[in-house]
C-alpha cells in the first residue's frame, strides 16, 4: 500500500518554488524517513529464533506520519505523574472563515493571539463565581484542518473539572458534572478579546464588520477522567493531517483517502490530484519553532509543585473514584519469521551488516 512518502517522492520536483523553508524541509524529511538517506539505524534481534533485522532511523519531523505514535506514547507516559484525579473537559475554539486567509498570511501573529485570547477568556469566565469561581488550568493544542483536509484552524483545550479556590486552600468542583462553563458567554468574551487584540496588530487586511457580530463556534464537552482524557487529547497533539493507514489508493496521478464525516458519522472517501493533495497537506505545516501545544494556569510548567499539592488535596478529599492505571506500550518490532517481539541490540548502527536484512 502506498504511503505519504511515496506520493511526495513522485511529485516533489513539481512543487512550486514559493513554498517556505519549513515546508521544503518537511517534504525532504518525510521522503527520507526510515531510508538510507538518514544515516544510521537500529539492529534488532529475536530472542526466540535468533533472526536479526535492521531499521533505518526516523526523521523526527513533527509533520511526518511515521514519527507521531512514539511521541504520543512518551507524552502519555509523562502525564501519569501529572494527571489530576478529576473529570476532564474538552473546550474547542474555532476561528470564523473570514480569518482563515489571515492565518495563512500571518500565522505566528494570528495563532499567538488565538491562544492568548481563548485561554484568557476561559480562565476569566471560570473565575466568575456564578459559574465556577476558581482558578483553572488547561493545556491547548492547535489544529488547522477538518477531517477532509480543508483548512479550518481551531484549538482544543483539555481542562480539569474544577479549579483551586482563590485563596488556594481547596478544590472547587463544577456544580454539574456534565457542565464546566456556559459556551455562549465564553464565545462572546473570546470574540471581544480577539477583536481587541486584532486591532492592536495593525495588519493591512480588512475584516468584514459582520465577522465581529456573528456567533463564533465554541464547544465544551466532558471527555472522562484519568488517562482516557489525556489519550483523547494526545491524538490531537501529535496527529498530522493524514496518517498512512487512511490512504486507500494512489495510482501515480490521483490520491484517494478516507475520513469520518463529523455530521453523518459515516466513512467518506475523497479523491483528488496528487499535487493538489500535497499542497493541501503543506498548508497545515506550522512555522518553524511554533509551539502548537501550550499549558496554562495550574497545568503550566512553573506550577509543578503546586500540582503535587493539589493531587494530595484531591486524593485526601476524593469525591470521584480513582482512575484505572494504564500502561502505554511503545512501537515494537515484530520478527517476520516467528512473530515474537524483538529486542534492540545495537542502536546507532551506521547501516545493515552483510548478514542482516533490512526490515520493511
Amino acid at each position: 500500500m502506498a504511503e505519504l512518502a511515496d506520493i511526495f517522492r513522485d511529485w516533489r520536483n513539481y512543487l512550486p518554488e514559493i513554498l517556505s523553508d519549513v515546508q521544503h524541509h518537511a517534504v525532504q524529511d518525510i521522503c527520507n524517513c526510515r531510508t538510507p538517506e538518514i544515516e544510521g539505524g537500529v539492529i534488532y534481534s529475536c530472542p526466540k529464533c535468533g533472526e536479526a533485522h535492521f531499521i533505518w532511523k526516523s526523521c523526527g519531523n513533527r509533520n511526518c506520519p511515521k514519527c507521531g505514535n512514539d511521541k504520543i506514547t512518551d507524552w502519555l507516559a509523562k502525564q501519569r505523574e501529572e494527571i489530576l484525579p478529576v473529570d476532564y473537559y474538552m473546550v474547542t475554539f474555532t476561528l470564523p472563515a473570514e480569518l482563515r486567509l489571515l492565518c495563512q498570511c500571518h500565522p505566528v501573529s494570528i495563532y499567538n493571539l488565538f491562544f492568548s485570547t481563548a485561554s484568557l477568556a476561559l480562565k476569566e469566565l471560570a473565575l466568575d463565581k456564578r459559574f465556577l469561581g476558581a482558578k483553572i488550568g488547561m493545556m491547548g493544542t492547535l489544529h488547522t484542518w477538518r477531517r477532509n483536509g480543508e483548512f479550518h484552524p481551531h484549538i482544543h483545550f483539555l481542562v480539569p473539572g474544577g479549579g483551586v479556590s482563590k485563596d488556594g486552600s481547596y478544590w472547587i468542583y463544577p456544580k454539574n458534572r456534565d457542565f464546566l462553563v456556559p459556551v455562549k458567554p465564553l464565545m462572546m468574551l473570546f470574540r471581544g478579546k480577539f477583536r481587541a487584540g486584532f486591532d492592536k496588530l495593525e495588519l493591512p487586511e480588512v475584516i468584514p464588520c459582520s465577522t465581529w457580530n456573528k456567533d463564533w463556534v465554541v464547544h465544551c464537552k466532558s471527555v472522562g477522567s484519568g488517562m482516557s482524557s489525556f489519550k483523547y487529547l494526545a491524538t490531537y497533539m501529535q496527529r498530522v493531517f493524514i496518517s498512512n493507514n487512511r490512504l486507500e489508493n494512489y495510482d501515480g496521478d490521483n490520491v484517494t483517502f478516507r475520513y469520518k464525516d463529523s455530521a453523518s458519522k459515516q466513512i467518506v472517501r475523497r479523491t483528488m490530484p496528487a499535487l493538489a493533495f500535497i499542497l493541501m497537506f503543506l498548508k497545515h505545516i506550522l512555522p518553524a519553532g511554533f509551539m502548537k501545544t501550550r499549558y496554562y494556569g495550574v497545568l503550566a510548567g512553573v506550577n509543578k509543585n503546586k500540582r503535587k499539592q493539589i493531587r494530595i488535596m484531591l486524593l485526601t478529599s476524593r469525591v470521584q473514584p480513582p482512575a484505572e492505571p494504564q500502561v502505554f506500550a511503545k512501537r515494537t518490532v515484530i520478527c517476520r519469521k516467528c512473530g515474537t517481539t524483538m529486542n534492540t541490540i545495537i542502536f546507532g548502527a551506521r547501516g545493515p551488516p552483510a548478514n542482516v536484512a533490512e526490515y520493511a
